[in-house]
C-alpha cells in the first residue's frame, strides 16, 4: 500500500476530516501505542499502520482490504 492509497481509504472510510483527526490522535496499541501519523514518520509500512487502524477503529473485517486502491480506468 502506497501513502497515496494509505489517505484515499482512510478518506473513504472515515471522510477526510475525522480520518485526519484519528491518524494524528488515536493510539495504537498494536504498533506500540503510537499515532497513526508517528508511525508512519517512523517508516511503518502504510498497510501495517492501516490495517492497526481498522482492528482500533473497530471497521468491519470486510472493509480492511482492496481500500484506497484508485476505481479501474474504463
Amino acid at each position: 500500500m502506497r501513502l497515496s492509497e494509505f489517505w484515499r481509504a482512510v478518506s473513504d472510510e472515515f471522510g477526510e476530516g475525522y480520518g485526519r483527526v484519528l491518524v494524528n490522535d488515536l493510539v495504537l496499541s498494536d504498533l506500540g501505542s503510537v499515532t497513526s501519523a508517528e508511525a508512519l514518520r517512523q517508516g511503518i509500512p502504510a498497510r501495517d499502520v492501516w490495517l492497526a487502524l481498522c482492528k482500533s477503529a473497530d471497521v468491519p473485517r470486510t472493509r480492511w482490504y482492496g481500500v484506497g486502491l484508485p476505481e479501474p480506468k474504463k
